[in-house]
């Protein structure tokens, strides 16, 4: 907004002109988000009267530990986002606005959700099946729009990383395939969120890096050189995603251990899909596969689980998600946490290695 207001008198007031960086305005997304998170979060946390419903079936410190915490923190992580990459975004861009409408949708999906499991005291919330369903239309209405802004020469191609100037061609296959990444994001990060702080670094790693991607996809002089798909005015993504890592930083300082908030569904479910609608819009989504690691490790421990199940009658793990594993083989919650930590800072660096590796 500010971006625009000001892009008259570029060359009229001096100072202005620094708006013009995308670099600049994603430094001042990031802290005007950690600033509405640092405003927003005391208050909210002395007021709110919705804890998190625990599992019973979940690691036993968990049912004393976690009890009467309020959840729906994550709303503030979105509103926080929202609001500052509007400050200092282009309000004009296409694929910012489609990807603050997807963030949103699978926001209020979320907050739906956790309010459910609030009212009716169960860890339950809106049936399986049904939340899948309004993922997934939201990601194939998501998918097709994004497809609808994109130029002759890339409309329906999908990139690979360690391969340059070699693409697939197919527009029904690639909206199938990258409903398929929202989803699995969203239902990813949804599932890493089970411990104290331990979604939300990995989430603001995966930040970062999307966000160098995406200032070098939307430059044409860095992504020629790098052999990577150029892509015009993705670059405002970048400021988004410092928005993000701002807004998480902010939410981070009240859940780290021993956590005074949890995000919810509500932050989970749209972090996971922003991240995933992100790489969509980039055309770097095994790029994001591999940067968010961790979160794939965790949805495949979960799948792994229930397939293995169903077909023996028996477990891999002591439980799924593969966090709760280790907490049942004796691992303090601080360990298991700061060690994922670690996985996906290293999953961080492979991804953006791939890069360069072309």
């Amino acid at each position: 907004m500010f971006y625009n207001l000001v892009l008259p008198y570029f060359n009229f007031i001096s100072g202005v002109n620094l708006l013009r960086y995308v670099t600049f305005r994603t430094i001042c997304a990031l802290l005007t988000a950690l600033i509405i998170s640092f405003l927003l979060y005391p208050n909210f946390i002395k007021h709110s009267k919705h804890s998190q419903p625990i599992r019973n079936d979940g690691p036993e410190s968990h049912v004393h530990q976690k009890r009467g915490i309020p959840t729906m923190g994550g709303a503030i992580i979105i509103a926080g986002s929202i609001i500052s990459s509007l400050l200092w975004g282009d309000v004009t861009n296409n694929y910012l606005l489609l990807l603050i409408m997807l963030t949103l949708s699978y926001c209020l999906l979320g907050f739906y959700d956790d309010f459910l499991k609030v009212r009716l005291n169960n860890s339950k919330g809106v049936r399986g099946k049904k939340k899948f369903l309004f993922q997934i239309i939201i990601a194939v209405i998501f998918s097709y729009l994004v497809e609808t802004l994109r130029t002759p020469d890339i409309a329906g191609h999908l990139t690979f990383p360690f391969l340059k100037n070699f693409t697939l061609h197919s527009s029904m296959f690639l909206i199938l395939f990258t409903t398929f990444v929202v989803v699995g994001s969203s239902n990813a990060v949804n599932l890493t969120d089970g411990l104290d702080g331990l979604a939300t670094f990995p989430a603001m790693l995966a930040a970062l890096c999307l966000g160098i991607v995406s200032y070098i996809v939307g430059h044409v002089v860095f992504s020629n050189y790098l052999h990577i798909v150029y892509i015009a005015s993705v670059g405002e993504l970048s400021i988004f995603c410092g928005a993000l890592i701002g807004a998480c930083l902010g939410f981070l300082w009240y859940n780290a251990p021993p956590a005074m908030i949890f995000m919810g569904d509500t932050g989970s479910l749209a972090i996971g899909g922003a991240l995933g609608g992100i790489s969509v819009i980039i055309k770097n989504e095994f790029v994001w596969a591999i940067v968010g690691g961790l979160f794939v490790c965790e949805a495949l421990s979960v799948m792994i689980q229930v397939i293995y199940f169903r077909c023996t009658g028996r477990r891999i793990f002591l439980m799924a998600p593969i966090h709760h594993h280790f907490e049942k083989k004796g691992w303090t919650e601080p360990t298991v946490v700061i060690r994922f930590w670690i996985i996906s800072f290293v999953f961080a660096l492979a991804g953006l290695a791939t890069i360069k590796i072309r």
